[in-house]
């Protein structure tokens, strides 16, 4: 694709011996992982909350709005809402709202990613700096992080709502390595929409897609962005 020829400076393609993708870890100096669908399984939560959310208002759910929203932040989220649908409720009503609905789902119903905290503790362990690009609201990514006694590993956490633009931009992750003071072609990034992949590619890193069912109908398309492909953390070794 143009967008991942044009952008594509990070260490390339990592290779894959026995089913396992090896990984080099002199060539990184921080990994970057985005959250919903990437470390946490919570894409389809959302799926549900819109309907309910919708539903209160006698609203039925579109088919697309999943695909709509996808990249965008937790303001321009709110603004979708009373753009495209007669809800009697301000912009502020609207998050408030959305985030009631989220927040216990975030801190009891949401299971990491399959091998996702032993790959981020491991990481940790062997010196390598780690951070977090998200579109979510700052308080549920700190809630998904608590439910799984993350937070310690993540001193550095960066919104979409940070940042000029959300993905595809690369401006949320050129900001998070510009806080773990990393270069970003010496960046690796986790992501599970080709939105986010995008922006990982144009940021200069090298991105591996995680599998996620929500996305599976995108699977082809993440593929051909990313630089390698993964369905478990597990499938991962670290080679020096």
């Amino acid at each position: 694709m143009k967008d991942k020829q044009q952008y594509e400076s990070g260490k390339g393609h990592p290779a894959r011996r026995g089913g396992l993708l090896c990984l080099n870890r002199n060539d990184y100096d921080a990994v970057i992982f985005d959250l919903d669908g990437t470390l946490v399984d919570s894409m389809g939560m959302w799926a549900e909350i819109d309907v309910d959310f919708l539903a209160l208002f006698g609203i039925p759910c579109p088919a697309t709005l999943q695909k709509e929203l996808e990249g965008l932040t937790w303001p321009e989220t709110e603004q979708y809402f009373i753009d495209h649908f007669d809800i009697p409720l301000t912009v502020s009503e609207i998050g408030s709202k959305l985030l009631q609905m989220a927040e216990e789902r975030y801190r009891d119903r949401t299971p990491a990613k399959d091998g996702a905290v032993r790959f981020v503790k491991n990481l940790s362990a062997h010196g390598i700096k780690t951070g977090l690009a998200s579109s979510n609201h700052p308080g549920l990514i700190t809630h998904a992080l608590d439910a799984h006694g993350l937070v310690p590993f993540f001193p550095v956490i960066t919104t979409c709502g940070e940042v000029a633009a959300g993905k595809p931009s690369p401006d949320v992750f050129l900001k998070t390595a510009e806080k773990l003071g990393a270069s970003p072609g010496r960046c690796l990034v986790f992501e599970d929409i080709p939105k986010g992949i995008l922006a990982g590619k144009r940021a200069g890193m090298t991105v591996i897609a995680v599998d996620d069912a929500y996305s599976k109908a995108m699977e082809e398309e993440k593929r051909q962005l990313a630089d390698a492909y993964i369905r478990s953390y597990d499938e991962i070794i670290w080679e020096d």
